[in-house]
């Protein structure tokens, strides 16, 4: 049998025409608005509170509407876009270095080596400079210089400092800017809260999104929310390998079930391996940590030169050294793309170069940094992550290197959505790491931030509302047929979970599930090696729903039923991303096949098959393929090349 069948083309018919430089205003322009009285009429429901969610549920609060916002966690504030660490980018060009709006335009494509919308990269850019003065407004404690001008420093795939920062806790101190635009919501009555509530269905009524079904994680109540939009900012999926750098608590379940009533999964093999985690250090690890990619401006990456040098770092010569990122890349030395540093570490490791436990390491020096700008300078600038990294390893990154090795961060792949961030299915709009739209196969550092809050303070709420224009919509009553059946099969899959009455955990399925999808669908994939991965999948899949034992039942708090829920997605999203990855037989970003390479080993595009967006279908059995074709009339697409 096929793993797959190809359905017609799909096409973004809502993108504008024009100047790319104009299309962002004339989509503004162009669209219909709500006036303030009946904006206090309608109903939209946000699902998730990070920087996405929370902005966007601020805003449209402050905007009239009625919000209903959900998230997983006790409070907004532990969205995971907390652990953001580096910063957020924005073509300010305050360092006077050549940035632009049409540079960060071009570095964000070539860095998800052409395989993103130009319209929604060029609007991305435009609106990055609006983001700053918008946190900076809140009070967000960005990094200054002496004289008090906000401070920038350099990320991945780029040659000018563009990213603002505060220290090591970006990603906190914008969470809590959009937290106290959203609780100020709260207490104006305009947005309703619900923590410790997880989404399990998307209700759809006549082909149209109309509300959710969420269960309240205290009490295990099955409950329904309608309204007449639904926005999902429920993050990405990268903890279907298990071992990541995200919080415990991320899943797909959100997504996946917008995706089984109809809303098209774009790109799910493309995966961001982070080159500057700490190792794993034993089985035991049930996630791992992220060291900031700002690192790299003043670490220097190395190993030893000779296979098997198992000396301290200290006892190896200058000369015995291979600085290898900057050897292979001189053009960017530190600082390549995360995909061609996350690679390059690998291939040095798979050398025998590699260095700690089981040679997966390599070194981030800060010795040359520490005699170029002293100690305090250096405390000053990465102090938090020296004491995160010494707290979780017991080595002092002042005296000796850092061992760093790449893990699982990020997905480009999510949701397909058009120009104005609507799903397939009407009134389903999702923004955020959620959906698929800004970053190719790749995305460059510091550039999640920079589209959590682009989509949620300033697209959605200027799209949203050339859909909501044509409402009030009907209002949809809990005893709706839609809403009953939707609630139905959550509690029949609750129930079914908890029947299996097997032997083995929860997580020890995921655990399994996360070493062959890191085998087989990590950092590099064969064609061999991804059918293994399939067949596998779907025995363990069967496995699990034999075996799987959940204690308890659902009327507590039960974390091994939440578990289990949020596994059984991840095995069928794990199907769909090596189906993805085993029909795109290119290498492009962060999809790399060991097929198809350059004579020198980088990732060998083909443009000629492949530069389109995968969009799938599901029909419960071989999904559908619909192709987006990309265009590009104002980029180049040339390899790439970062020598």
């Amino acid at each position: 049998m096929s793993l797959y069948r190809e359905g017609d083309p799909i096409r973004d018919e809502r993108a504008p025409d024009g100047p790319i430089e104009e299309r962002w205003d004339k989509r503004r322009f162009g669209g219909k608005l709500v006036n303030p009285a009946n904006r206090r009429k309608m109903s939209v429901i946000v699902v998730g509170t990070g920087l996405a969610g929370g902005s966007a549920a601020a805003t449209l609060g402050e905007l009239g509407y009625h919000v209903t916002s959900f998230c997983y966690q006790d409070s907004p504030r532990r969205a995971h876009s907390i652990a953001a660490q580096g910063g957020i980018n924005a073509a300010k060009n305050y360092r006077g270095d050549g940035d632009s709006v049409q540079r960060l335009f071009h570095d964000t494509v070539k860095g998800g080596d052409y395989r993103s919308r130009e319209s929604n990269v060029y609007r991305l850019a435009q609106v990055s400079v609006e983001i700053i003065d918008q946190c900076v407004a809140q009070g967000v404690p960005f990094a200054r210089e002496y004289g008090g001008l906000l401070d920038t420093r350099s990320f991945g795939g780029v040659q000018v400092s563009r990213t603002f920062y505060a220290r090591g806790q970006t990603g906190q101190q914008l969470l809590l800017g959009a937290y106290q635009a959203l609780e100020r919501q709260v207490a104006a009555g305009t947005v309703e809260m619900f923590t410790r509530h997880e989404m399990l269905e998307l209700i759809v009524v006549d082909g149209v999104a109309r509300g959710i079904v969420a269960r309240d994680m205290v009490t295990g109540e099955i409950e329904t929310h309608t309204a007449d939009a639904v926005v999902l900012a429920s993050g990405g999926y990268g903890n279907v390998f298990f071992l990541s750098t995200n919080a415990k608590g991320c899943n797909v379940t959100a997504t996946w079930r917008a995706h089984r009533k109809g809303a098209l999964f774009a790109n799910p093999c493309y995966t961001q391996i982070h080159p500057t985690c700490i190792p794993q250090s034993g089985e035991h690890q049930s996630k791992l940590t992220l060291m900031s990619e700002s690192l790299r401006n003043d670490g220097r990456v190395w190993v030893p030169a000779a296979r098997g040098d198992t000396r301290e770092p200290g006892d190896i010569p200058e000369d015995e050294r291979d600085y290898y990122l900057e050897r292979l890349y001189p053009s960017f030395g530190n600082l390549v793309p995360r995909d061609i540093a996350s690679r390059a570490a690998k291939n040095v490791c798979d050398e025998g170069r590699g260095v700690g436990p089981g040679g997966l390491g390599v070194y981030l020096d800060f010795a040359d940094a520490i005699g170029r700008l002293g100690r305090a300078a250096v405390a000053d600038r990465y102090g938090n992550l020296f004491e995160m990294y010494e707290r979780i390893t017991g080595e002092d990154p002042f005296a000796v290197p850092m061992r760093i090795y790449p893990a699982v961060h990020y997905t480009m792949g999510g949701l397909w959505v058009d120009y104005d961030l609507r799903a397939t299915v009407p009134g389903l709009f999702v923004i955020g790491e959620a959906n698929f739209s800004d970053h190719g196969a790749n995305r460059l550092g510091a550039s999640a931030l920079m589209q959590g809050l682009a989509d949620g303070y300033f697209v959605l709420p200027n799209t949203i509302s050339d859909y909501l224009a044509a409402g009030p919509l009907p209002k949809v009553e809990d005893d709706h047929e839609a809403v009953v059946a939707a609630r139905t099969s959550v509690n029949d899959r609750i129930e079914r979970l908890l029947a299996v009455g097997g032997d083995r955990t929860p997580d020890s399925f995921h655990r399994e599930l996360g070493a062959l999808m890191w085998e087989y669908c990590g950092m590099e994939r064969t064609e061999e090696g991804l059918r293994k991965a399939i067949d596998r999948i779907r025995e363990l899949r069967a496995e699990f729903w034999s075996g799987v034992k959940v204690p308890g039942e659902n009327e507590e708090l039960n974390q091994a039923l939440e578990k289990a829920g949020r596994i059984a997605d991840f095995f069928e999203l794990a199907e769909l991303m090596c189906v993805d990855a085993l029909h795109r037989t290119e290498s492009c970003g962060g999809h790399f096949r060991a097929e198809s390479r350059t004579p020198d080993g980088e990732a060998l595009r083909d443009d000629e098959h492949f530069a389109y967006v995968a969009a799938w279908e599901y029909t419960g059995e071989a999904p559908v393929l619909h192709k987006e074709h990309l265009e590009y009339d104002n980029i180049t697409m040339v390899q790439r090349s970062y020598k």
